[in-house]
């Protein structure tokens, strides 16, 4: 069976349908849902099952691929994390929610096949009412890997509608919450004793280093 293409309003979620998502992912389902950058692809963090799901649809190992997920706001970040210096947390304080990935080193509460083989783990608070209502409501993170395009010159798609065209046989929600933007978020790596920006996306660190 397809799947649902269900469209959310981004600024003011429907209840309703943010509880049907949530249900889906309650059993095990995987959604595509937008962020305040690129449409990612995502389920329950606590679902290995479902996580593996991921994993095929993206073409890649569990056991040697980096997952990043999304918290609801820094509190929840507190969880899934050790030793959240001080610098750190109060950089991300000032620009989350928003347009970044921390790379952290991960607590005992993050599922092994989240961080595989390496202690480090990805985390996003974006600034994007949907996924963070989903997040609220769900209890649980939910993982974000890109939603990447065939066409060679832009690499992400940004149609939700597209998305559903492409990806209706292997997910069981895709959520139209509106036209998606073309750049990731920026990662940053914050296990060393510096700021290591890995990849520049759409969130500019560099005013709040200083």
């Amino acid at each position: 069976m397809a799947a649902e293409l269900l469209k959310i309003h981004p600024d003011n979620p429907e209840q309703r349908k943010i509880a049907k998502v949530v249900e889906v992912l309650q059993n095990g389902g995987v959604i595509i849902y937008p962020t305040d950058t690129i449409y990612g692809i995502g389920c329950d963090i606590f679902d290995q099952r479902a996580v593996e799901r991921v994993c095929q649809i993206k073409g890649v190992k569990a056991d040697k691929t980096q997952l990043s997920f999304i918290c609801q706001d820094i509190s929840h970040i507190s969880e899934f994390v050790r030793n959240l210096s001080t610098p750190v947390f109060k950089v991300m304080k000032k620009v989350l929610p928003g347009p970044y990935t921390f790379l952290l080193e991960a607590s005992s509460k993050v599922p092994k096949i989240i961080h595989a083989k390496k202690k480090t783990v990805g985390i996003r608070v974006p600034d994007h009412n949907i996924p963070r209502m989903l997040v609220e409501q769900l209890g649980h993170p939910i993982i974000t890997t890109s939603i990447h395009d065939t066409d060679t010159i832009k690499e992400y798609t940004t149609d939700p509608e597209e998305i559903w065209e492409r990806y209706k046989g292997l997910v069981d929600i895709v959520i139209d919450g509106g036209m998606g933007k073309n750049l990731p978020s920026t990662v940053v790596d914050c296990t060393g004793d510096v700021f290591e920006i890995v990849r520049q996306g759409a969130g500019d660190l560099t005013p709040h280093l200083v």
